[in-house]
């Protein structure tokens, strides 16, 4: 039996989870015109492998990877290439980045796709290879590759493998619903993930304890097999990585280290049954199941979407009032970013759209100042000092919030739920991050350009 642990901080914000789960899981119908950016997932986008006016089927590879961490793109149906150019990406910084469109012919015409009944006899850097191929990358969190997950270092032995069933961002129910329905193949993929890392010793599936149905039906198709499921109390943000691995194990990842730095691998339940469908029927990632909920819908579920399809069509087939919409926001109210224009495509990493009126998700009121109250501190997850670090963020002073382990920040937003200043704490962290990432960027170029100068130096000196 797993001893559940308990995390600092912490939050409890209103679930509103009931709303999506009154219908079954549903689809609806194919649009006329897909977009698939050559980046969704952490890493080096892809690489078009088409060109316009080429007729693509579904499954059929459009974009391979570039290097070791990216992911190739897919078509998820059948059509014509209509263009590859910059579109607006489903991004917070509402920036236009390279797309593939196509023009769907309405026929639905797949690729034929390599089906292996037996694929635990397959050698794991095949097994791994087709994952890969797949396109596939975590669909519960940034998208990071899932092949480079599970080839963790020879120096990283696996002892821990956590399937991440968590959810906790309020709104969200695609994995409880997952979960309602693929039971037995979230166990199928979870073993297969585990065959893979080398069968640790312990398997666990971890689910807060707010998901009754998805729990039982869990529970019942992994009897007679190594995995374990565990349920914990509700909280947010129990579904972050570090905090997950912190309930179910006790242990800490090391400020700045990786999971499988202590031995532990966490993949999300959508990415377990999406490795078992791609070595089991060769299916790439062509579709997902996302949440569609917001009072400013006349129809609230989860469906089985199409990657590709833009999210104005799927507002419209679940009645958009536009007028009572007050925003329209990818994720959930805590992490989730708002929609500048609804011509952005569902993507890998889609797991909400949310469609909240003004008094469902009133605007947020004008910051005042800090009056340090320390309530921030008490509720961050991550033991960081929120207070500090906004201090250090809105003054510019980089090398001060490197030093307070901004980098350990997961962006969760519970600081920013409890400011009773209204301070937007987190938009002022991510603007940091990004100053820094590109900072550290730049500082390597630098230093790559003074290299070639001082060898340059050097050669001219000899001769």
């Amino acid at each position: 039996m797993t001893k559940v642990w308990s995390i600092p901080g912490g939050v409890h914000p209103e679930e509103n989870k009931s709303q999506s789960l009154q219908l079954p899981l549903g689809e609806i119908p194919l649009p006329n015109e897909l977009i698939f950016p050559l980046s969704q997932h952490i890493g080096v986008p892809a690489k078009p492998v088409v060109a316009v006016g080429d007729r693509v089927l579904a499954g059929q590879k459009i974009a391979e990877a570039k290097g070791m961490i990216s992911a190739p793109v897919h078509a998820s149906t059948s059509g014509t290439v209509t263009a590859i150019e910059d579109r607006t990406l489903p991004h917070p910084s509402g920036l236009s980045g390279p797309c593939i469109v196509i023009a769907a012919d309405g026929k639905d015409e797949f690729a034929d796709f390599d089906a292996c009944e037996n694929y635990l006899s397959l050698d794991k850097d095949t097994l791994v290879q087709k994952i890969r191929n797949a396109g596939i990358a975590g669909m519960g969190g940034a998208g990071f590759p899932t092949a480079v997950k599970l080839s963790p270092r020879a120096n990283q032995p696996i002892d821990t493998l956590i399937i991440n069933g968590t959810e906790c961002e309020p709104y969200i129910t695609a994995d409880d619903i997952l979960m309602q329905t693929q039971a037995e193949d979230i166990i199928k993929g979870t073993q297969l993930l585990a065959h893979l890392l080398g069968s640790p010793a312990r398997v666990v599936i971890g689910i807060e304890d707010n998901k009754p149905q998805a729990i039982a039906a869990v529970t019942k198709a992994a009897e007679g097999t190594v995995v374990e499921v565990v349920s914990f109390p509700t909280k947010y943000p129990s579904g972050g990585e570090k905090q997950l691995i912190q309930i179910l194990t006790g242990k800490e990842v090391p400020s700045g280290g990786l999971p499988a730095d202590i031995g532990i691998v966490l993949q999300n339940v959508g990415t377990a049954v999406a490795a078992y469908e791609a070595v089991r029927f060769g299916k790439p990632l062509i579709e997902r199941i996302t949440t569609v909920v917001g009072e400013a819908l006349q129809t609230q579920r989860n469906i089985r979407v199409r990657l590709g399809t833009p999210i104005h069509h799927v507002l419209a087939e679940h009645g958009l009032v536009e007028k009572k919409a007050m925003r329209l926001i990818v994720g959930g109210p805590m992490m989730g970013y708002a929609l500048e224009q609804d011509d952005v495509p569902v993507v890998k990493t889609t797991n909400c759209i949310l469609a909240p009126t003004k008094k469902e998700l009133p605007p947020p009121s004008p910051a005042q100042a800090c009056i340090r109250c320390g309530m921030c501190a008490e509720a961050c997850p991550a033991s960081l000092l929120p207070q500090q670090m906004y201090w250090y963020a809105a003054a510019e002073e980089y090398d001060r919030l490197e030093a307070q382990n901004i980098k350990d920040c997961i962006e969760c937003g519970a600081c920013s739920f409890v400011c009773p200043s209204n301070i937007p704490l987190v938009q002022y962290y991510r603007a940091a991050k990004g100053t820094m990432r590109q900072m550290a960027i730049d500082k390597e170029k630098s230093d790559r350009s003074r290299q070639r100068f001082e060898f340059r130096q050097e050669r001219i000196a000899k001769a």
